[in-house]
């Protein structure tokens, strides 16, 4: 379409049609972005029409309230709290009550039922559009109104006025004061828009808001009009789509309990959702990935990276009724890290990025925030336009509900603040678990809160990770292994003086997939499944070599894979998990078995294609001989067969696996003692059983035997033994049983490796003295089978 030029510029209205990206000194930038996307991009965008800052000042200077601004905010002190609210509310009040100019109200009418009967628009939506909002170095997402489901002449005149006025509301006099933009200089247009009813809205960033990443698309997604995703009041699921592959790689499925629906006769209404309805992926895969198109579209466009509203309407189809340029990592300094990360008692939405601590001030009501000192932590349920005194003075914010376009993650990064959101969507929330006075460490670059200060320190240039693993290492005879799940977290968990990773778990990224893999195959994206799979193990294997990774298979159990979508069709429904159909029963099973070739193919694809040769793996909860062979020929089939450089592991966690371990041995290279279903299986404990908490323990001696007598059975025939399990990173006397067992490596959660290593260098010494000494250790005769 071609764009018409405007040369009468005293034009009171504008359709989108006539208004283009440079047209912000006349619509403001919302009209002059829909404008823009409306006649230049291939993205659909609902009907409407703006007032022009024309229109806003004709309104002012008829009514003589110009003059009222400029007194109300002379010489104002913007950080007095007092003195920025009478302002606002004495020139908001001026505006209010006056009426608009007569050829306004009649083009504005005219314009309104042209656009009712062109396309069936029975209700519109009404959206302030500042001349220093949504410009490319200052986005002020938010400042001013927006009101939807407007029906009727007179509603729509009092919303047009309401729009007027909220260009002075107090943020919106703060944020321009403190970017040094003159009020006399800025205007208001005002969009009216075709209303959609939305099944589904949010909003999509074309980069990774919480660290800057512009690989991905981020897309927010929750049931029914968009306005309680930015009021906080709901956690909305969560996708990241790939830009090279057009493919979603990780998802948040949250629990939207809630939704706000319009009404036929005008107004909204708030609807309670089922629970089953609530934990429900609310956008099909498909449309999050046509909204990513969209927003590739508009991205590309601009030749920046944007942050875009959506809805979807009653009809199914995608609509975008917002653009506007991303403006926080433009010019983002780089966020500090941690040193030492322990003590993690929260975990939320990272929205706005940094790392500080400080002591916490939690405030339920608005009412309170007269409280809020400045350089404390705020915690809160969620913030409102209310807030914003005290969020200025907060050294960071961390809410219980919201996600990353809440008013508390717009307001934080716009602030620079440290933020994370939705903390309650985790299982916890802020405000039961942190009290006033506490000193707590926001690290809202990962979503995480500390238990006290932690210091920090710039990020500095990596050297290659082997060089920094050798810094300042302790020399063990014991290998000190790492746990490791998530593949995003393994270039920082390579800088740790670990000798490799002990435990790599499948888990965290099956649960970012979302998908049953059966379910992934119905629907023919095995080779999807794969590549995901692949690009997971890359990470680990990448950053940790020539370093040995030991990947354990697929572990979940029949609940765990009914969560995820399509899995109850595949999953049986078991009274106890825990002792079902898992690890190797499901591989060799011909229900699942095209399944477990798949993490195979993942495997040969990431030793051959990347050729990452320090991969090996470990095969799970194996019940019987019998059962490790048919994995074994499976494996063989696909072209996994152990070798001199690849190795293939046992976990050592059902009592079989060690009475049985002499004929075992012949098949592999090792074990890594699972402690956590040992423990359970050898006491006869449920470990998911707070009952039994008592009981379950690892330091049992009955434990301690069966783990002693592995590692002997083990050694006889030249295998190695290992641990992953919990036991060694929680208790300093499992470390020191384990060194004088003679076991080979510990493998440990990343926040104990430096610590275990220390321990274990300083019991490998102390055993060495004794040796010297002829001591013996009064234990060891315990920890022996009596018949042996």
């Amino acid at each position: 379409m071609t764009y018409r030029f405007m040369e009468n510029e005293e034009k009171l209205i504008l359709w989108f049609k006539d208004i283009k990206k440079e047209d912000v000194p006349k619509v403001g930038g919302k009209s002059a972005n829909l404008g823009e996307m409306t006649n230049y991009i291939e993205v659909p965008v609902p009907p409407g029409f703006s007032t022009t800052s024309y229109a806003f000042n004709k309104f002012l200077d008829e009514n003589k309230i110009r003059e009222k601004i400029e007194n109300a905010v002379k010489n104002i002190n913007v950080e007095n709290e007092s003195d920025l609210k009478k302002a606002s509310e004495e020139i908001k009040s001026a505006i209010i009550n006056s009426d608009l100019p007569k050829d306004l109200v009649s083009q504005l009418l005219d314009s309104y039922h042209k656009l009712v009967k062109e396309s069936n628009a029975e209700f519109v939506a009404v959206r302030s559009s500042a001349t220093a909002e949504d410009l490319p170095d200052a986005s002020f997402a938010g400042q001013q109104d927006t009101y939807l489901n407007v029906h009727g002449d007179d509603e729509l005149i009092e919303k047009v006025k309401e729009c007027y006025s909220s260009l002075f509301n107090e943020r919106a006099i703060y944020y321009r004061a403190k970017n040094n933009i003159d009020t006399k200089t800025v205007a208001l247009a005002v969009v009216i828009q075709k209303q959609i009813f939305s099944i589904e809205s949010g909003v999509m960033f074309t980069l990774d808001v919480s660290n800057g990443d512009q690989s991905v698309i981020v897309i927010e997604a929750s049931y029914g009009l968009g306005e309680y995703i930015v009021g906080g009041i709901v956690t909305p699921d969560l996708f990241y789509i790939d830009k090279k592959t057009m493919q979603i790689k990780r998802k948040v499925i949250e629990n939207k309990d809630r939704k706000l629906v319009r009404l036929k006769e005008g107004g909204t209404k708030d609807v309670k959702l089922s629970d089953e309805e609530a934990k429900k992926q609310c956008l099909e895969d498909e449309k999050v990935i046509e909204l990513a198109g969209y927003g590739m579209k508009i991205e590309q466009h601009y030749k920046r990276p944007m942050d875009i509203e959506w809805a979807r309407d009653e009809d199914g189809k995608l609509y975008i009724v917002q653009a506007r340029p991303e403006t926080v990592w433009s010019n983002k300094d780089k966020i500090k890290t941690a040193e030492n990360k322990q003590g993690v008692i929260l975990s939320g939405l990272p929205a706005s990025p940094g790392f500080v601590s400080g002591p916490a001030h939690v405030i339920l009501d608005v009412k309170d925030i007269d409280k809020f000192k400045s350089g404390e932590i705020l915690i809160t349920v969620m913030t409102s336009p209310d807030w914003v005194p005290a969020m200025k003075k907060a050294k960071a914010i961390v809410t219980d509900e919201g996600g990353i376009t809440s008013h508390a993650a717009i307001v934080s990064r716009e602030l620079g603040v440290p933020c994370i959101v939705g903390t309650g969507g985790r299982g916890k929330k802020a405000t039961d678990v942190i009290k006033t006075g506490d000193i707590i460490t926001v690290d809202s670059k990962n979503g995480l809160v500390y238990n006290g200060e932690i210091k920090v320190e710039e990020e500095k240039e990596e050297k290659g990770s082997q060089t920094v693993v050798n810094e300042g290492m302790v020399i063990t005879g014991t290998k000190i292994l790492v746990n490791l799940g998530e593949p995003d977290l393994a270039e920082k968990t390579a800088k740790l003086h670990a000798d490799g990773v002990g435990l790599m778990r499948e888990e965290f990224i099956w649960a970012n997939i979302g998908k049953h893999p059966l379910y992934l195959i119905k629907q023919g994206k095995a080779d999807f499944l794969v590549d995901t799979l692949a690009d997971g193990i890359r990470k680990v294997c990448a950053a940790f070599n020539p370093r040995p990774v030991i990947l354990r298979f697929s572990d979940f159990k029949t609940d765990e894979y009914a969560h995820l979508e399509g899995g109850e069709e595949f999953e049986p429904k078991e009274s106890s998990p825990l002792l079902g159909w898992r690890g190797s029963s499901r591989y060799y099973d011909p229900k699942y078995k095209d399944a477990f070739v798949l993490e195979l193919k993942a495997v040969k694809k990431v030793r051959e294609e990347f050729r990452l040769k320090n991969l090996h793996v470990m095969v799970p909860f194996t019940r019987t001989v019998e059962e490790l062979e048919k994995v074994l020929e499976i494996m063989k089939e696909n072209g996994l067969e152990r070798n001199e450089d690849f190795k293939i592991f046992l976990m050592a966690e059902i009592p079989s696996n060690i009475i049985l371990a002499d004929k075992f041995n012949k098949y592999i290279d090792g074990y890594s003692i699972g402690s956590n279903d040992l423990t359970m299986l050898v006491l006869g404990a449920d470990r998911n059983n707070d009952t039994l908490s008592s009981i379950y323990d690892e330091r049992n001696l009955a434990v301690l035997r069966m783990i002693r007598y592995l590692i002997k059975v083990a050694h006889r025939d030249g295998k190695t033994v290992s641990i992953c399990g919990q036991a060694p990173s929680e208790y300093d006397e499992i470390v020191d049983f384990l060194v004088r067992s003679d076991i080979d490596d510990i493998s440990v959660n990343p926040d104990t490796v430096e610590h275990v290593r220390e321990l274990v260098a300083s019991i490998e010494k102390r055993v060495e003295l004794e040796k010297d000494l002829n001591q013996k250790d009064e234990h060891i005769k315990d920890w022996e089978f009596p018949v042996l």
